[in-house]
């Protein structure tokens, strides 16, 4: 049950980070730089992922979300450096077409779409790992 609980949360994690993404795109008509099409590949699926694993009830699935959720986590991190730190823009650029370092919002002063999704990213790391902790507790 528990790890039923902590899946469900990752599905609804993953989902409106998913949602928020096309929202910003699609409604709002930002467009996406390098680094937020790379998240999305990395965020994306585990919609998929978390959902079939509620539906076939098993949760191995927690090693692949892990996996992608700290890459995806790295990647929010760095494109978040490069909007935020005047010495990392100054660095190598990832960005091709359109500038990473563009911010399309800034609430309170420091969230940003980038911020939006390494909090996303971070939340299904928790919520992994506790998935593991649990298993251990009850495998001794």
């Amino acid at each position: 049950m528990y790890k039923k609980t902590l899946m469900q949360l990752i599905l609804i994690v993953s989902l409106t980070a998913t949602l928020g993404s096309l929202y910003f795109s699609e409604v709002r008509n930002y467009i996406p730089c390098e680094l937020c099409w790379y998240q999305r590949i990395l965020m994306y699926p585990l919609v998929i992922i978390s959902l079939i694993s509620l539906i076939k009830n098993d949760f191995k699935a927690y090693y692949y979300i892990l996996t992608m959720s700290i890459m995806g986590f790295i990647m929010g991190v760095y494109h978040y450096s490069l909007q935020k730190l005047p010495a990392v823009q100054d660095g190598l650029n990832a960005c091709s077409d359109n500038s990473c370092t563009v911010t399309y919002v800034n609430y309170f002063g420091f969230i940003t779409i980038p911020l939006m999704s390494l909090t996303a990213f971070l939340i299904i790391i928790v919520l992994s790992v506790l998935s593991f902790k649990k298993e251990n507790v009850h495998e001794q």
